[in-house]
């Protein structure tokens, strides 16, 4: 409950009589207690000068007091009115808070206006986001051990999904052999579905994975992660089918080079935007750069796309024990698509990546 602490110290410090945390990762973050409620409402409700409570569903309660959880829960029913019951749990400490943080960058609007109507003297207007974001930034060793089991079990499905790639087997075949061998293991939840992408098909950085089938000489990418314990893994591999043509090799060779540099370049004080620069100038030089259409990579922890940016224009500097992605990526329209990914975490004079496998190339069925 350290992280929670801090953030009570921190309404108390900015003078807010109540913070409202809606984000349910963050939820998971600061207490422990980790669920997806979907459409249903989870909160909580951080005062500076007593204890935190949880609002949740009243199917989350009994998980929540079996979790550790130290406070009390409230709970309601689907036919409730849960802004109404929130307002009066929070009258019984404070009858007129005034002050509020919120999480502007998830709080919906529908919302917003439920406790505005609760609450019509209140100011709304504090950003509780870059602090929570703050919070989650520098990672505890507790965190770290979390990524590495999970960047392991990335590792395991790019095996899987190596030995099952074969010509006539379709992208969704290997993404689904992936995920019934991590099940068999324990592993029962991916960090977002599992993306296999197959030739020219690899060329749409954000398409899905289809019942394409595998051709012979082929480029093939995945990119896949697993969530161990609230934490997850986040990697992409490309391999070959058969043998490639000068372009395919090509721009697997710049990608790489560009990936290993990134890597490589990972210190204590070097900018986000410096370590884009540097993956960008090798792909820009080699001719690529028009085809290099995202950023170098994103913060990740309790979710895939944390703060960071891994971007131009971000002049934040890395500091120990920040964690983010690094994948470069080269995607041109009706020939193929490669990216090479590994999120690492910066250490005193370099970074430690979190999965393993090999980034040459492979050729996974000659």
């Amino acid at each position: 409950m350290e992280k929670l602490k801090e953030l009570q110290k921190y309404v108390k410090e900015q003078n807010l009589n109540v913070a409202y945390i809606s984000n349910y990762e963050d939820v998971q973050y600061f207490t422990g207690f980790g669920s997806d409620p979907i459409e249903r409402v989870l909160a909580l409700i951080v005062f500076p000068d007593a204890d935190p409570f949880l609002f949740a569903p009243a199917l989350e309660v009994e998980d929540i007091q079996k979790s550790g959880w130290p406070y009390k829960v409230f709970g309601y029913l689907d036919h409730e009115k849960p802004f109404a019951m929130i307002a009066d749990h929070i009258k019984e400490i404070n009858p007129n808070p005034v002050n509020w943080g919120i999480e502007m960058n998830n709080l919906v609007v529908d919302r917003l206006h439920a406790l505005e109507k609760e609450f019509p003297s209140a100011n709304f207007n504090h950003d509780l986001t870059p602090e929570v974001q703050r919070l989650h930034l520098i990672k505890t060793d507790d965190e770290i051990e979390k990524l590495r089991a999970a960047g392991r079990e990335a590792d395991f499905a790019f095996k899987v999904g190596f030995e099952t790639i074969k010509p006539g087997i379709t992208e969704a075949d290997v993404a689904a052999e992936i995920e019934y061998q991590l099940k068999k293991r324990g592993v029962m939840q991916m960090s977002f579905p599992t993306l296999i992408q197959a030739g020219k098909h690899a060329s749409q950085p954000h398409g899905d994975t289809s019942t394409r089938k595998i051709e012979d000489n082929e480029l093939v990418l995945l990119d896949l992660g697993t969530v161990h314990d609230g934490y997850i893994s986040d990697a992409s591999r490309t391999v070959a089918v058969g043998k490639l043509n000068d372009t395919q090799a090509d721009i697997y060779k710049v990608c790489l080079e560009a990936q290993l540099a990134a890597q490589a370049a990972v210190k204590p004080g070097i900018t986000a935007a410096e370590l884009d620069k540097i993956a960008r100038d090798i792909i820009d030089k080699a001719g690529y750069g028009k085809y290099f259409i995202h950023r170098l990579g994103h913060g990740m922890g309790m979710s895939e796309h944390e703060f960071p940016s891994i971007m131009e224009g971000n002049d934040l500097k890395l500091e120990e024990n920040m964690c983010f992605s690094l994948e470069p990526g080269i995607y041109i329209p009706g020939v193929a698509g490669v990216r090479i990914e590994d999120c690492v975490r910066v250490t005193k004079d370099g970074c430690e990546p979190f999965t393993h496998t090999a980034k040459t190339l492979q050729t996974v069925f000659k």
